[in-house]
């Protein structure tokens, strides 16, 4: 097998990321595409209390295990399937299962500093940023936090405001001069995501 395209979707928290990656694997041949998540590899964190554990800054690079995804989409690149870790973030740290993924023809990474390590980036085809309003994002985290994370409206706002919006500003944000494409609005950005699936479709033929 050739060697897969491998696209990485970054933005702020609440951006569209998600929707965006959605999306484009909707317009794409299923057996053809597969997402990664960069959440799924949060740090291990069993070996911690639970009062330590969530005090865990999700949105620092430091909380990030790099070096198993990287070996992760290294084994892809070379056509080799992965144990792909499940992250509970009630528990705040990894479950004991892991899920199976193929390697296929498009490999979609996504998450919020997908630009951020030089060895990431190095390895990414396509480089994506999704670039949405602070006001919209902050209302997407608060309605997903409570909604799929069990977490309260008051522990949302105060993580926010004490480390989601200082990472955002130090480690997300400078990281857009990295793209190659920057998708205002996320998801409903129809003409940006039509072009994304061009040109991944483009790619895809002349590999052909």
């Amino acid at each position: 097998m050739k060697r897969p395209l491998l696209i990485g979707i970054s933005g702020g928290t609440g951006s569209g990321k998600s929707t965006v990656s959605q999306e484009i694997f909707k317009l794409i041949p299923e057996k053809k595409i597969v997402i990664i998540e960069q959440d799924s590899y949060y740090k291990d964190q069993s070996h911690l209390s639970f009062e330590e554990r969530i005090k865990t800054n999700y949105d620092h690079p430091l909380a990030f295990d790099n070096e198993l995804l990287l070996k992760h989409l290294n084994d892809l690149l070379n056509n080799k399937p992965i144990q792909k870790p499940i992250y509970d973030f009630e528990q705040h740290t990894r479950k004991k299962e892991t899920v199976t993924v193929e390697p296929k023809d498009i490999i979609i990474l996504e998450g919020i500093l997908v630009l951020y390590d030089e060895r990431i980036r190095n390895l990414l085809d396509i480089k994506i940023f999704v670039d949405t309003d602070a006001d919209v994002r902050v209302i997407r985290r608060i309605q997903r936090d409570i909604k799929e994370r069990g977490r309260t409206l008051d522990s949302v706002i105060t993580q926010y405001m004490t480390t989601v919006r200082p990472a955002h500003l130090q480690f997300v944000e400078p990281t857009k001069r990295y793209a190659d494409i920057v998708i205002p609005e996320g998801g409903y950005n129809k003409v940006a995501i039509d072009i994304v699936v061009a040109k991944i479709n483009s790619i895809l033929n002349s590999n052909d």
